[in-house]
């Protein structure tokens, strides 16, 4: 049963993802801190947040739903992010696709729980 938001196998892969680019994105330069490396850790963050978020207002599902699509949205927005930093030298060829793949699970969770999702 779910009782809290860590419960949702979803919101635990997506805030561990946040962790994992957040270490990645500190070896970035530091001319792209408040740029290419401030904007991939808040997109990143933002895919759990939102879940969180959505969570508190489930009671009101099409609130709960909005929330996960705005998730699902930071995704997309991380995957471009992590693109530019693979682009620009930053992450290895293989870093990149190890995050694409956990970003590409976590897009496929949210979606299932968005299409499945029905409140009581």
């Amino acid at each position: 049963m779910i009782k809290a938001v860590t419960d949702l196998e979803v919101f635990n892969l997506s805030y561990g993802l946040a962790l994992d680019i957040f270490e990645i994105s500190r070896k970035f330069p530091k001319e792209e801190k408040y740029s290419l490396t401030d904007q991939v850790i808040r997109s990143s963050r933002s895919i759990c947040a939102n879940i969180a978020e959505g969570w508190g207002k489930r009671i009101y599902e099409a609130d709960f739903k909005k929330h996960l699509v705005y998730s699902m949205g930071s995704i997309e927005e991380t995957k471009l992010w992590l693109s530019f930093g693979k682009e620009c030298g930053y992450i290895s060829i293989e870093e990149f696709f190890h995050l694409l793949k956990k970003l590409e699970e976590a897009g496929r969770k949210i979606y299932l729980l968005h299409k499945n999702w029905k409140s009581l």
